[in-house]
């Protein structure tokens, strides 16, 4: 390597002749073709390299998202800092045109430094930038992927109750353009006023225990049902299978029906049971549409609260509820075998900014539910403990290695495959607790039992800290 060339490196162009002669004695050069793959993320330092001719492409790997981080070209250099930390590569690395690198093994980079001091000081800046785009990349991802889960989440189970209410809404206006002609029917018939009577009871009676009925298992439902077929169909009532199910949600069974027929003549059975049917279906159809308004209404408000929306950014909030609303938005990842318990105390409200605590509620649930498979135990405990309330949330999962406790809650640190994990939910949690709450979070884990537990001062001058454990 000439030394003229390493001139042109902004890193070294301070040098004299002679540290760039001993740099050029120490390094090999390499040459690569267009596209060839430089590095993966995740892979140990194996070397300092210089890029002499061409350009590179680095991308990260976020959530299973690849992300361009960044585009280094010749007169640059990269893996200063993972040699430095000893960490592995943040990003990966290939070549966008033909590229030649000058590598210097671990060995030998350390040799660089010892004999060019002032080079440390350069690239300890060039680290510092290159770890702010990779933290910038990161976060923004980060944020995207966890407004994605909630707006995934929130549309699943505003999904169903929607579908409910548009099913419901069509089957109503078949119901209501039928009534019209059945009771014109029933208004023919010749009912005296006793009968009339029996009908306005029958019509009450069987409406509320419509509305009230609570549901039969699988197989006394289709007994139920049968038995009342079998009766209308003897009795000569058409459409005797699709009147059946609608009569059993009323209350109505063989016995009651015979009291129907000693009420009204043969000729008026058939209207009259099509028309309660009818009716009793359209009110059904009413209640179930208020619920599915209801649930969207619910979680709606639950979004809306969750996010403090339309609300000052610090203010006196209830920590139960906005644990609550986490539960509600979480809810599509909770429903597939997690069995929530709560043991919760009487707490003071706090001075906090609510948006920001829901989202180390979210971050602490999501991974306990993370660590269980979905399939586990979430225990929430809360409680006052003098000055400061106490909210600990805990899971039966594997646990974290004891090895990797100190650094969970690093910046990047993550023990989940390349791609999987972001490595900033607990560090995102690390700072909106101690840093804007003034308050600490630390862990305790082993398996089947790991506790994560913030402390949140009511008072927010308190002395903030970190106690990892």
């Amino acid at each position: 390597m000439q030394i003229d060339t390493l001139r042109q490196v902004p890193l070294l162009s301070d040098l004299s002749d002679d540290q760039l002669q001993c740099i050029a004695g120490l390094g090999t050069e390499i040459k690569l073709d267009r596209g060839a793959q430089i590095a993966n993320q995740g892979d140990p330092p194996d070397g300092f390299y210089i890029i002499v001719e061409g350009e590179t492409e680095w991308t990260r790997n976020v959530g299973g998202e690849v992300l361009p981080a960044m585009t280094l070209s010749a007169g640059e250099v990269f893996a200063e800092l993972i040699l430095l930390l000893d960490e592995p590569y943040p990003t990966s690395g290939k070549a966008l045109t033909e590229v030649q690198l000058y590598k210097l093994t671990p060995d030998d980079f350390w040799k660089m430094l010892s004999m060019c001091p002032g080079v440390m000081r350069r690239m300890l800046k060039v680290a510092v930038q290159r770890s702010q785009i990779h933290e910038t990349v990161t976060q923004q991802q980060a944020k995207l992927m966890s407004l994605g889960t909630l707006s995934a989440g929130l549309a699943h189970e505003l999904n169903n109750p929607a579908a409910a209410v548009r099913s419901n809404v069509k089957n109503l206006e078949a119901a209501l353009q039928t009534l019209p002609s059945l009771a014109l029917k029933l208004h023919q018939q010749p009912l005296t006023e006793a009968q009339m009577s029996f009908l306005s009871d029958l019509y009450h009676n069987a409406t509320t225990a419509a509305l009230s009925a609570t549901t039969l298992d699988a197989i006394a439902q289709s007994e139920a049902e049968d038995a009342i077929t079998d009766w209308l169909e003897a009795h000569e009532v058409a459409n005797a299978w699709k009147l059946a199910p609608m009569l059993v949600t009323a209350g109505l069974d063989t016995a009651k029906l015979d009291d129907v027929t000693a009420h009204v003549t043969p000729d008026c059975l058939e209207c009259v049971l099509t028309w309660l049917e009818t009716t009793l279906t359209g009110i059904k159809l009413l209640e179930d549409i208020k619920l599915g308004s209801t649930r969207i209404s619910e979680l709606i408000t639950a979004m809306k609260n969750y996010s403090y929306m339309d609300q000052a950014p610090l203010q006196a909030i209830d920590v139960h509820e906005g644990i609550e609303n986490t539960l509600i938005i979480l809810k599509h990842k909770l429903k597939y075998g997690m069995v929530v318990e709560r043991d919760y105390g009487a707490l003071s409200h706090i001075c906090a900014y609510g948006p920001q605590l829901n989202q180390v509620w979210t971050n602490l649930i999501d991974n306990a539910v993370d660590a269980t498979n979905g399939k586990g135990h979430l225990w929430i405990r809360t409680a006052l403990e003098g000055e400061s309330v106490l909210v600990e949330i805990a899971d039966d999962g594997a646990g974290i290695p004891t090895e990797v406790r100190s650094r969970i809650f690093d910046q990047f640190f993550t023990t989940k495959a390349v791609g999987k994990g972001t490595g900033l939910g607990l560090d995102i949690a690390r700072r909106i607790v101690v840093g804007q709450h003034k308050g600490t979070i630390s862990v305790e884990s082993q398996p089947g039992n790991t506790r994560f537990q913030v402390r949140l001062p009511i008072n927010r001058s308190s002395k903030t800290h970190l106690e990892p454990s």
